[in-house]
């Protein structure tokens, strides 16, 4: 099923161009002064870009279980037992948690879809918890052994600012 498209056409914006799925239409907000020709292609591109972002594969609980055991065995020497982990809807502040008594790990929604060295190292943080509490010097140490931490850290720390960027409020006719 094809959707509909909704070409908004804008003169406060310059450069950008950007869309998302409003129910079963696709808008595309593009500059007001953009020829015909430059408005079907970055519909185009833009259509692909939606199409890949929704096709992105989401791990399910069991496989997310699974890697985080990998996860455990490669960094962790398989100390890190987790019992359950699972994506939770719940968690708006935080990426992950951790109930060490109970060996559960809960990753947020907010998480899918993001590059898999994000995904892995919010698990290893989660798995490190249930060897050390807290975020004492210890806790660092163990997160050492993840290459890409600085990395992930830096790309959450990236989303995190971009969300508190403010948000222009679309003009009439928009």
């Amino acid at each position: 099923m094809t959707s509909a498209v909704e070409v908004r056409r804008s003169a406060r914006r310059s450069r950008t161009v950007s869309a998302y799925r409003e129910g079963d239409r696709t808008i595309v907000l593009i500059p007001a002064r953009m020829s015909e020709a430059e408005e079907r292609r970055w519909v185009g591109v833009m259509l692909e870009k939606l199409a890949a972002q929704e096709n992105r594969r989401v791990l399910g609980d069991a496989e997310l279980t699974e890697r985080a055991e990998r996860l455990s065995a490669q960094y962790f020497d398989g100390r890190a037992r987790p019992a359950s982990v699972r994506w939770v809807t719940n968690q708006n502040t935080r990426w992950g948690s951790c109930t060490p008594a109970e060996g559960s790990i809960r990753l947020s929604h907010r998480l899918q879809g993001m590059p898999e060295y994000v995904v892995d190292y919010v698990l290893v943080h989660e798995l490190a918890h249930l060897l050390v509490p807290g975020h004492g010097p210890g806790f660092w140490r163990l997160l050492e052994a993840y290459p890409r931490t600085e990395r992930a850290r830096g790309y959450l720390e990236g989303v995190v600012s971009a969300d508190r960027l403010p948000h222009l409020p679309a003009a009439r006719g928009e």
